[in-house]
């Protein structure tokens, strides 16, 4: 499994409980995200061209 560098969302909150992703960019061709409060949980694996096109449509 590749070992992703997971940094938080910008515009996640600071106060714990609150729902925060962290995403990871690192490795080529794939963007990593998972749920912050369970950081041994799922991680999700986007092509940086799906990614793109979630956070456009947020």
């Amino acid at each position: 499994m590749p070992v992703y560098e997971f940094v938080k969302s910008s515009y996640s909150g600071g106060n714990a409980g609150q729902e925060c992703i962290e995403v990871a960019r690192n490795i080529p061709s794939t963007v990593a995200v998972r749920d912050s409060k369970d950081p041994d949980g799922p991680i999700l694996q986007l092509t940086p061209t799906a990614w793109r096109a979630f956070t456009t449509a947020l």
